[in-house]
């Protein structure tokens, strides 16, 4: 990690400030994209609904058309009708969520359907801007472990555990870090 810090300097990861909504909505726009897609598509539905923010009665209107030029998949337009859905039926869902401890707000995240872990940990990680937000589900923590400690084959979610033990309470920034030197590695090749 010493390289990879000295090569990259101080750590800038900081939570995206807003309401959970938006925050969560930002998440499952993300899931299985690249960061770029992902900016450009939450940047359209946006702009339609009249955010950021983007308000959940908005949101809530969209037909399947709406979502579809906007770039939302039916599997993600599926996760964000589940999301209105839920935070409907508990109206203090989310604004008890930056109350709760990170095991309690995977717990709720993941009875959504379509929220999974790694949904759940980059809205604790990006969102919320928890401290020991370890995404053993990310690819790419799993290609930069890889990479960093010269293993012969992709971690798996109990070997990425117990590499990342010494970080603890601060995985999220090991975190950053990582996805850092993915940046590292890509202009090494390209020079």
């Amino acid at each position: 990690m010493k390289y990879i810090i000295d090569r990259v300097g101080p750590c800038q990861l900081s939570p995206n400030s807003g309401d959970p909504f938006t925050l969560l909505v930002r998440c499952i726009i993300s899931q299985q994209i690249s960061t770029k897609a992902a900016q450009s598509i939450f940047g359209r539905l946006a702009e339609v609904v009249g955010g950021p923010p983007v308000e959940l009665t908005r949101v809530a209107k969209l037909t399947e058309a709406n979502f579809k030029e906007c770039g939302i998949s039916g599997p993600k337009q599926r996760t964000l009708r589940a999301v209105i859905d839920h935070v409907k039926a508990n109206s203090d869902f989310l604004p008890s969520i930056p109350e709760l401890d990170d095991a309690a707000i995977r717990e709720q995240l993941t009875a959504i359907k379509g929220i999974g872990p790694w949904t759940a940990d980059m809205f604790l990680l990006f969102g919320l801007g928890r401290p020991d937000v370890w995404p053993v589900g990310d690819y790419g923590i799993r290609v930069a472990v890889k990479t960093q400690f010269k293993l012969r084959k992709m971690p798996d979610a109990a070997k990425l555990t117990k590499l990342a033990r010494p970080w603890e309470p601060y995985r999220s920034v090991a975190s950053w870090y990582l996805w850092r030197s993915l940046e590292l590695e890509k202009r090494a090749k390209d020079a």
